[in-house]
């Protein structure tokens, strides 16, 4: 069995040493915002599965709160559960060569496993500190045998930061963040074959890499240039540039389904209501400036990484959902969760009404009223 091509130990190790610390609370004040997280996720749970009309079961478990090494920590055994079997078969096909046994091949896998573990670490103590929370899709096997679709955490010291930084309500910030999580368990616990169909896409655009020296080297030098346009403040992203034709391809499929996921959960949290959430509309507005602003240094970092690429994801996402809501309503927007084939393309999710007459059909909309002609 040939060794991993990343040293998760080292990410793990590396990530929570480089990641800053969270605000300064006493114990007493974080466990109030643990307690306060875990019974605000169940009451999102209920408001999510009344307003999306998703048929989901409620699930009995609150969300995990974690501290940022804890995030690092999930992170990487979700890494694993993917990744591993993945790099077995990318070696195997490599066949011979230096990366292909041998002293002086098993020395080069072992350095570069340690750099990419340390690589792997240092963007995840980035991340590790501005994300709020998540639904972890890929989880290590349950030893009770019991295999649960995921897992939905949420990262306290970030919820506490952004709430102290955007000077807003706190429980209204924390429910309306519960609010999104909730929309992700709820979409990947309602609907089966979702969940296997983004790690189908995953796995696809990970087997599709080219694995020729001469396509690799195009590839870091894309990426090199890709790295130095973002830093002049370019559009360029280090996931643009490691993409081989076929997973061009792949990508739009992910990209687009990210982007309907991602969408659906920023529509559920703001549009559940002023009557669960009465400042969201300030909310709203203040959070959206911070994701708008930052440091220059902040703002190269998330171009180089492809964060804003997932912020204009949101947007977009979420534009598409309100507009078919708008038009087709809550059930026909919920056609969309029927099969693979119903999912919207990337160049839909731009242009809604191509998917609506697609999969919802041009007499379902609403129609215009008739002109009164008195």
């Amino acid at each position: 069995m040939s060794a991993s091509m990343i040293d998760w130990n080292v990410a793990v190790q590396t990530g929570t040493r480089l990641v800053r610390p969270g605000p300064q609370v006493s114990h007493e004040e974080a466990r109030q915002v643990v307690d306060e997280l875990r019974e605000l996720s169940r009451l999102a749970q209920g408001h999510v599965l009344d307003f999306t009309g998703i048929q989901a079961e409620r699930d009995s478990a609150p969300a995990t709160i974690v501290d940022r090494p804890g995030w690092i920590r999930a992170n990487v055994d979700g890494f694993k559960v993917v990744l591993e079997p993945l790099m077995e078969q990318m070696q195997e096909r490599r066949g011979t060569g230096l990366l292909s046994g041998g002293a002086g091949g098993v020395m080069v896998q072992a350095v570069g496993s340690r750099v990419t573990g340390m690589q792997v670490g240092a963007i995840l103590a980035y991340m590790a500190s501005r994300v709020l929370g998540q639904y972890e899709l890929f989880l290590p096997p349950d030893p009770s045998g019991r295999a649960p679709t995921g897992r939905l955490t949420l990262v306290a010291p970030n919820i506490v930061q952004v709430e102290q930084e955007l000077g807003v309500d706190p429980r209204d910030f924390r429910l309306w963040v519960c609010l999104h999580e909730e929309t992700h368990r709820t979409q990947f616990t309602g609907v089966p074959w979702l969940r296997e169909y983004v790690q189908d896409q995953m796995t696809k655009f990970l087997l599709a890499s080219d694995l020729d020296p001469g396509a690799m080297l195009d590839r870091l030098r894309d990426a090199a240039e890709a790295v130095a346009d973002a830093v002049r403040g370019g559009d360029s992203s280090l996931i643009d540039a490691i993409q081989s034709p076929e997973q061009r391809e792949i990508l739009d499929r992910l990209t687009a389904v990210m982007t309907l996921v991602e969408g659906h959960g920023d529509y559920v949290m703001d549009a559940v209501g002023p009557e669960v959430v009465p400042s969201v509309q300030q909310i709203r507005a203040r959070f959206q400036g911070r994701r708008d602003g930052g440091s220059r240094m902040d703002k190269t970092i998330r171009r180089v990484l492809g964060i804003d690429l997932k912020m204009k994801q949101y947007a977009e996402g979420s534009r598409f959902v309100r507009r078919v809501v708008a038009e087709a309503g809550m059930d026909g927007f919920n056609k969309i969760w029927q099969s693979p084939e119903t999912l919207p393309t990337h160049a839909e999710i731009k242009e809604p009404a191509d998917w609506m007459n697609r999969v919802v059909g041009p007499r379902e909309l609403d129609a215009p009223p008739e002109a009164n002609e008195a």
